[in-house]
């Protein structure tokens, strides 16, 4: 049975880094070719004229325009280098139209400040190139900013860049076509495997939680990139590939927890370091990471944590 094409719209900053419009686009193109249909139908938007031009001076041909009347099921934003000098009212109005009308957005490299700038990212978690995450937060503390390869909150995606947009589109993939086809599409292009969000700093589900199994691997991914939408167990299982009891017994054997108990804390773990660390109110953060009303996160925070989360905010408990 053909599927729908899912339309992404690439706008390209000029100047923009050819390695990160590179490594966006080809886990997409070779997903077409292995599956031998238009699971993705690509359009490239310049902020002006014909074309756009990379930072090495290569141009890609316009195939679309900003503003024009093109359904998109997802725009990313490609930005690099030197970005005080771009102010463009119209790019901004297109992207902010955009966010009303449901549509995912991202950003991959500068591309995140350029959605900051746009003012569609309060209350998402974003990342950034590191070049760029300083100058974020002293011009807009409110800014949720972490140090990750990349975030995935709700309607907005973010990336650090470089090769880290392959990641972020092979987790995508993943979501879309199932794990074993990501992997396909991996290996096709040369990239053995497939990073987790965390930060680089950091070391990986794999290390931290001490599982080299595949279907735990790649619910934990997902569950890292649906904190503020969490999934169901049938959807967890039915991405890691394997049956429901299956998932279970393995989250019991390997973590020592349900998969669903494990979300749950991992929802809290990010939820404490959003009370520490942001200016977001309670019903704003519970509503982050997934809580459907804040007495529901209030009395999981106080199971897990021992306290309110009012009562972390007041003391400054240690997190």
């Amino acid at each position: 049975m053909k599927v729908d094409s899912f339309r992404v719209g690439f706008l390209l900053i000029d100047g923009f880094p050819l390695i990160s419009y590179a490594a966006a686009i080809e886990p997409l193109r070779t997903a077409n070719l292995i599956s031998g249909e238009s699971l993705y139908e690509i359009k490239h938007l310049p902020t002006s004229g014909a074309r756009s031009a990379s930072s090495s001076g290569s141009e890609v041909r316009a195939t679309a325009h900003v503003g024009e009347t093109v359904d998109f099921d997802l725009v990313l934003v490609i930005a690099g280098g030197e970005l005080s000098r771009f102010d463009d009212p119209r790019v901004f109005s297109w992207l902010r139209l955009l966010a009303r009308r449901g549509i995912m957005i991202g950003g991959i490299s500068a591309g995140p400040v350029i959605l900051a700038r746009a003012g569609i990212m309060q209350n998402r978690r974003m990342t950034a190139h590191w070049e760029h995450a300083e100058a974020l937060l002293e011009t807009n503390p409110a800014l949720l900013v972490e140090r990750s390869v990349y975030v995935v909150d709700r309607d907005r995606m973010s990336c650090a860049g470089g090769t880290a947009a392959f990641d972020m589109m092979l987790a995508m993939i993943s979501e879309h076509h199932g794990v074993e086809f990501a992997n396909r599409v991996s290996d096709q292009i040369g990239h053995t495997g497939m990073r987790q969000p965390d930060p680089p700093q950091r070391t990986g589900p794999a290390g931290r939680y001490v599982t080299t199994s595949r279907p735990v691997r790649t619910v934990i991914q997902a569950m890292q990139d649906h904190i503020a939408d969490p999934l169901s167990l049938s959807k967890l299982a039915n991405m890691a590939g394997v049956g429901e009891r299956h998932l279970v017994r393995l989250f019991s054997e390997k973590l020592g927890q349900t998969p669903m108990s494990f979300y749950r804390d991992m929802r809290l773990d990010k939820a404490r370091a959003l009370v520490d660390r942001s200016t977001l109110n309670l019903t704003e953060i519970a509503l982050a990471c997934g809580f459907s009303n804040s007495a529901h996160f209030s009395q999981a925070y106080s199971t897990r944590f021992g306290h309110a989360p009012s009562h972390q905010r007041k003391t400054k408990v240690p997190a």
